[in-house]
């Protein structure tokens, strides 16, 4: 019994460790909440932070900086080289992200509107926190235009297909 709680522990941490894994590569966008730490240095320590529409964040000595389409290591790279020097000898700086931005379900859903994403979200599984299909529902018309798409083009899904942050989901009515 010991044996089958340690292993179902490890798995359960490998599964976090596996997500934590993918914030680096995960592009930063409007609406994600990252908290940056620099190291010693309180008053450029921002424990929770959204980013703006533009997909900045107002920081100080820098202004205004461009996190949307980059990694949290690259906004903290462009941290570092902004402190460097002229405020800090050698400024540790952390960015985590706290919170995704939401995706969105429209269409044939009991409760269209936005959600906050957790990772290892599916379509089923985004259509099931937007309350169910409605009885008007296609299950086999579903799209999804990803907000990593420069193009917004909407491509066919299924109920399995993976959903990532800002997408967007159309459930199709069916034919009778």
């Amino acid at each position: 019994m010991l044996q089958k709680v340690v292993l179902s522990c490890l798995l359960l941490v490998a599964g976090v460790e596996a997500w934590g894994a993918g914030d680096s590569t995960y592009l930063l966008g409007p609406g994600d909440v990252i908290s940056i730490r620099v190291f010693g240095e309180e008053e450029l320590t921002f424990e929770q932070v959204r980013l703006t529409d533009a997909g900045t964040v107002s920081y100080p000595f820098l202004g205004e900086v461009r996190a949307a389409g980059k990694t949290a290591a690259e906004l903290e790279a462009i941290i570092i080289r902004g402190l460097m020097g002229d405020y800090l000898v050698d400024p540790k700086v952390s960015v985590r992200i706290l919170e995704y931005r939401d995706f969105y379900v429209n269409g044939e859903v009991k409760s269209p509107g936005g959600y906050a994403f957790q990772p290892g979200l599916t379509v089923r599984k985004a259509v099931a926190l937007a309350g169910g299909f409605t009885e008007w529902a296609s299950k086999g018309k579903i799209m999804v235009i990803r907000d990593a798409d420069p193009e917004r083009k909407a491509e066919p899904a299924k109920l399995d297909t993976p959903v990532m942050p800002g997408d967007i989901i159309t459930i199709d009515q069916g034919l009778f």
